[in-house]
């Protein structure tokens, strides 16, 4: 799913990552997203397994993937 939000030109895209099971899970996958270059924001949820990513424009997805594998876990893909 990607919508676009109120801030002008940018986007938010919802994946599914699987693992994540507690704040510090959530913590490593946002941390590793948010160093993607135009990333402005990231929400993991561990108890849903949705990360929530707002940036500039779209992403690659290749891009996201090496980050979420980067934290430990698995990006199953887009919500």
């Amino acid at each position: 799913m990607t919508a676009h939000t109120d801030t002008p030109g940018s986007v938010t895209t919802v994946y599914k990552v699987t693992g994540m099971s507690c704040g510090h899970c959530e913590g490593s996958v946002s941390g590793e997203i948010s160093q993607i270059p135009g990333v402005s924001s990231v929400k993991a949820v561990a108890s849903t397994g949705e990360v929530t990513v707002v940036s500039e424009g779209p992403l690659d997805d290749e891009a996201v993937r090496d980050a979420v594998d980067e934290a430990g876990f698995e990006l199953a893909g887009r919500v």
